[in-house]
C-alpha cells in the first residue's frame, strides 16, 4: 500500500501512516500539502496523510482548501499526541548548541524552553525529521533538531531534551484521504461537510437547530472566505452522530436551508 505523507521518515506524518496502516507500507515522501493530492489522483498513491489541526495552534486552513479544490474524501482520522524532542549529534551538551532547525509550528510550541537559553538562534525549516536526517548526513556539529524520537532513533541522533513542548498535552489531528470515488466504510459515526449559507437572517441557526433536531452534534466549524465572492464565506463543519439515519436525514433537511452542501467524508469516529 502507497501512503502519501508531508515531511519524511521520522515526521509525525510518518508515525500517524504506521500507527494506522501498519508498517507493510510504502511512503511516498512530500516536502509541501501541496504535492499530494495529485499523487492519490493519478494513482500513484492510494492513500493521504494530512494533517488538518492542532489542539495548541487550531485549524489548518490551507489544507481545508486542498481537501476541497482536488475533491478529496476524508474516509479517517487519527489523533497523534505530538512530542517534541531536541536532538543532536552524539556527545554535546546543551551548551554547545548554537543553532536549532525545525517546522515553524514545532519551534512555536517549544518557545517557552528556549526562553531559558538565550544562546540558541531558532530558525525555520520546512520539515522536522528532514532537519534531524540533514545533521546525521552531514554531521553537523552545534545544531540541532525539534523532532520526534522516531527521527532521532532512525537518524542516530541524541536526544538532550525530551519533551520540550509548552504545553504537554499537544495533540494533532490527522485525515485520511483518498479518491471520491473510492468511499468505502460500513463504521461511519463522523463527518465533515462543506456548505454555503443563503442570504438571509438566522440561516446559520436554523442549520444548527436541524442538527440539533435529529440528535447530530456539531463537534467544529470553521468559516473560510470564498475567493470567487468578496465578503462570502463557506463553512466546514464536523459532525458526530450515533444514527447514521438520522444523520442523512439531517442533511436532507439542511440541503434546503443552504445555497450548497458537499459531503468532503464520513468515516469513524476516532477521538
Amino acid at each position: 500500500m502507497k501512503i502519501a505523507i508531508q515531511g519524511i521518515k521520522g515526521s509525525y506524518h510518518h508515525i500517524v501512516a504506521e500507527n494506522y496502516f501498519g508498517e507493510d507500507i510504502e511512503l511516498i515522501e512530500c516536502m509541501t500539502f501541496g504535492e499530494m493530492p495529485d499523487l492519490v489522483l493519478s494513482g500513484k498513491a492510494d492513500y493521504l496523510v494530512m494533517a488538518i489541526e492542532n489542539s495548541i495552534a487550531g485549524a489548518i486552513l490551507p489544507n481545508y482548501s486542498l481537501i476541497d479544490e482536488y475533491n478529496l474524501a476524508m474516509v479517517g482520522e487519527y489523533y497523534l499526541g505530538i512530542n517534541h524532542n531536541l536532538m543532536v549529534m552524539n556527545h554535546q551538551k546543551i551548551e554547545d548548541i548554537k543553532k536549532v532547525y525545525s517546522h515553524p509550528m514545532a519551534l512555536l510550541q517549544c518557545r517557552s524552553f528556549f526562553k531559558n537559553h538565550p544562546h540558541i538562534k531558532l530558525i525555520e525549516d520546512a520539515d522536522t525529521a528532514e532537519v534531524a536526517k540533514r545533521i546525521q548526513e552531514n554531521q553537523l556539529k552545534k545544531v540541532g533538531a525539534i523532532a520526534s524520537a522516531k527521527a532521532a532513533e532512525i537518524y542516530g541522533l541524541e536526544m538532550i531534551a525530551e519533551q520540550i513542548q509548552t504545553i504537554k498535552n499537544n495533540f494533532t489531528r490527522f485525515v485520511i484521504l483518498q479518491k471520491k470515488e473510492s468511499l468505502n466504510n460500513p463504521e461511519v459515526t463522523k463527518a465533515s461537510l462543506k456548505f454555503v449559507l443563503k442570504d438571509e437572517s438566522g440561516s446559520l441557526g436554523e442549520v444548527l437547530m436541524l442538527l440539533a433536531n435529529h440528535k447530530v452534534n456539531l463537534s467544529k466549524i470553521q468559516s473560510l472566505p470564498i475567493i470567487e465572492t468578496p465578503w462570502e464565506y463557506a463553512f466546514f463543519a464536523d459532525l458526530i452522530f450515533d444514527d447514521y439515519q438520522e444523520y442523512k436525514n439531517a442533511m436532507v433537511d439542511i440541503r434546503s436551508k443552504v445555497s450548497s452542501l458537499k459531503i468532503l467524508g464520513e468515516y469513524k469516529n476516532n477521538k
